[in-house]
């Protein structure tokens, strides 16, 4: 969620809780929350670095909601107001005319608790914030904003496969995707090494369930995917060293690396992905386990474009729509942040 602010520099020296998204109203296709689906009237606010932000971005183009949802991408290093637009020129997201996400936030509720995380989507004409619900948004692309998908748009979120997709995602949630973080932040010995095993062990599960099956539940690509991915991209740039999540390395496991890397070089994953600005956001801003703020120079990225063979085992990433088209020119990854 990549909250801001202070707390930044408290990771590690107390006890790591995520906070429950505090604003979870629904854009819907009825529109019962007060937000209906409409192209153009929304804006989604993201970080490259944030892999729950990651999750709507990959989400955004694989169903081709380019035009219909604005992407805004802040700067990867926070100050002390959080998530800041630094990377637009003046300093102001061009669309919101705001230096700050949370000044939306502000507009939405003088003063809210929790902090200011991605991604949140915002409503253009008011510039207040509708929500930052990271669970239920990328489900809502899927499934609410159907009427908008581009033709040949996958389902990532197929009905008779919904009591296992959300299974399987619980269960990453808890012990990977969560799991890093709560190894990482961990303030003791004994909490750091429960999570760090749990880490350790659904990985090892998970490589058990994916050395015979292409995808995590079916023979295409889902939402259990983009969320699994998003944990194991950054998981040898960040969370192997940063997070003392080092019992091995992503590459040091046949199956997840295969599939990491499968993933990685389907359009509308990989190509979504930058490794300078998660290796900045993680080492510079969290002050509280990496004091000095160096970044290092590893991993080598080379290997994410090594053929993986994954197709052997048959599955269609797409089922029976359509790869995304070529990335816009301004939604391109700098050539610094990519393999």
């Amino acid at each position: 969620m990549g909250d801001g602010g202070d707390g930044n520099a408290a990771y590690g020296h107390k006890r790591f809780e995520r906070s429950a998204s505090r604003f979870t109203d629904r854009i819907t296709a009825d529109g019962r929350d007060g937000w209906p689906v409409e192209a153009g009237r929304y804006r989604l606010v993201v970080s490259r670095a944030c892999p729950w932000a990651s999750r709507a971005v990959i989400s955004r183009r694989l169903l081709g909601l380019e035009d219909a949802l604005s992407m805004a991408i802040a700067d990867p290093v926070q100050d002390d107001r959080s998530w800041r637009f630094t990377l637009d020129p003046g300093g102001r997201d061009p669309v919101l005319g705001i230096r700050y996400l949370s000044e939306a936030y502000e507009r939405r509720e003088s003063d809210p608790p929790g902090g200011v995380s991605v991604p949140a989507v915002v409503d253009v004409p008011s510039g207040k914030l509708v929500t930052n619900d990271y669970r239920q948004l990328t489900l809502d692309l899927a499934t609410e904003w159907s009427a908008l998908h581009r033709p040949g748009a996958p389902d990532l979120y197929p009905e008779r496969l919904r009591d296992q997709i959300d299974t399987v995602m619980a269960e990453v949630y808890e012990d990977v995707n969560n799991g890093v973080y709560r190894a990482g932040f961990a303030s003791e010995q004994k909490e750091y090494e429960q999570a760090c095993a749990d880490v350790f062990r659904r990985l090892e599960l998970l490589a058990s369930r994916l050395a015979g099956q292409r995808y995590l539940v079916g023979d295409t690509i889902t939402e259990a995917d983009i969320r699994l991915f998003t944990t194991l991209v950054r998981f040898d740039a960040v969370y192997h060293g940063h997070f003392k999540c080092n019992r091995w390395k992503l590459t040091e496991n046949p199956v997840l690396w295969a599939y990491a890397r499968d993933l990685f070089q389907t359009p509308g994953f990989g190509d979504t992905v930058d490794f300078d600005h998660i290796k900045r956001h993680y080492y510079q801003v969290h002050t509280g386990i990496n004091p000095t703020r160096i970044v290092p120079l590893g991993p080598d990225l080379a290997g994410w474009r090594s053929p993986h063979r994954r197709e052997d085992l048959g599955g269609r990433p797409f089922g029976d729509g359509t790869p995304p088209g070529p990335v816009r020119a301004q939604e391109q990854v700098p050539a610094r942040g990519r393999p």
